[in-house]
């Protein structure tokens, strides 16, 4: 089944704190879902990252909505990405003096959907 893609809309959350390998995990699952089978699929999904995934998602489909006047029902999850934002560094005391970082890291989560045809 050969589905083309005309228009697309997007959204993006910056400076998530959540690892970017955990949020993938969450994203992995979604990628080429209709909207709302993946909105289904994020309600379910027992992650930290669902809740976040599912906004920017939400997010995505307004502007679909409202800026591109798409219909609902024919979209599609075209790309769902997530890179690496600035990580956050702390220390950790430990034995003798010494320090060990601690690497708190963050997400930038990219949703892209478009309409379906055909």
């Amino acid at each position: 089944m050969a589905t083309t893609v005309s228009s697309s809309a997007k959204a993006i959350a910056r400076h998530i704190r959540i690892a970017p390998r955990k949020v993938r995990i969450v994203v992995d699952q979604i990628r080429g879902k209709q909207v709302d089978q993946a909105l289904a699929i994020l309600n379910f999904t027992p992650k930290a990252a669902s809740p976040v995934v599912a906004k920017v998602l939400k997010s995505a489909v307004a502007n679909a909505e409202n800026n591109f006047q798409m219909d609902r029902d024919d979209l599609v999850v075209s790309e769902a990405m997530v890179d690496e934002g600035p990580t956050l560094k702390r220390a950790h005391p430990r034995f003798r003096g010494q320090m060990f970082a601690i690497l708190k890291r963050t997400s930038h989560i990219t949703i892209v959907v478009s309409e379906r045809e055909g």
